[in-house]
């Protein structure tokens, strides 16, 4: 027989592991000294510690292992596992590369500027949100085109709803779209958030789609000098492996008077490229 020790150094295992798995009923010595407590292992006992170790290096659980090596597994139910395994370790591998993309872009922007970003992009799901809203046309979706249209058409919308009765239970939310009669204008789409039933009248309300994946910064100062903003974000999607599925929403987080301290957060709808 093998001491604990010369067990372990056998396995390659520590002491520590050998002593959890008895307390737990997964690898017990094969004699215990009454006298002393030492505990005592067999060679054969080294398969089953063999087993145990490559179920755990494949990830498994200690329950799921010991209900394999008990042979409490059948041969259809250890294939289901090995594939929910597969498909939780190809999961994970995405996602690690998906990190390794952004470290990367990281890197290179430290490199080409010389200090870290201070623009940090965020990826998130966005919930559909109700929203009150008017809509015109911009003649393009630079921000000197945009700025004169969206502001009068919140300053009407705020009087329409008050004279509606309905206050905004949210930030305003600004979207944009592609005009339908194309030459580069735009559909500019004043929201602000609300809880209303939905209708069409004196403004719209509807639902706002969810977006299941939005790169978003956050933007501060007033929308004027949004552009070095917008354009981070544009990089930043183009470095990290997404690609852009439309012009980016604008939640004003704050707007106080002085628009030099407005706290604006783009979002930017991306799907992986």
């Amino acid at each position: 027989m093998f001491t604990i020790g010369d067990f372990a150094r056998h396995g390659r295992v520590s002491v520590r592991m050998l002593r959890h798995y008895d307390a737990t009923g997964l690898m017990l010595p094969a004699h215990v000294d009454p006298a002393s407590g030492y505990r005592y292992y067999t060679a054969a006992q080294l398969a089953r510690l063999n087993r145990i170790i490559a179920l755990k290096d494949l990830g498994f659980t200690l329950q799921e292992v010991r209900d394999i090596v008990d042979e409490k597994v059948g041969t259809e139910e250890m294939r289901g596992m090995l594939r929910l395994r597969r498909a939780e370790l190809e999961t994970a591998v995405a996602a690690a590369g998906a990190r390794l993309v952004q470290v990367e872009a990281r890197l290179r922007a430290i490199e080409s500027e010389g200090h870290m970003p201070t623009n940090d992009v965020v990826i998130k799901s966005i919930p559909t949100v109700r929203v009150a809203e008017l809509t015109a046309t911009a003649a393009s979706f630079a921000p000197e085109d945009i700025g004169p249209v969206i502001g009068p058409l919140y300053d009407e919308l705020s009087r329409r709803l008050g004279s509606a009765g309905i206050t905004p239970t949210g930030p305003g939310v600004a979207y944009y779209e592609d005009a339908p009669e194309g030459d580069g204008r735009i559909s500019v789409h004043a929201a602000v958030q609300v809880s209303a039933p939905l209708q069409d009248g004196a403004f719209r309300i509807l639902d706002l789609p969810s977006l299941d994946h939005a790169a978003t910064i956050v933007h501060r100062g007033s929308m004027d000098t949004v552009l070095p903003t917008a354009q981070a974000l544009d990089r930043w999607i183009d470095a990290n492996g997404y690609r852009s599925n439309g012009y980016p929403r604008e939640v004003a987080l704050e707007c106080p008077e002085n628009r030099d301290d407005w706290v604006t957060e783009l979002q930017a709808p991306v799907s992986p490229a």
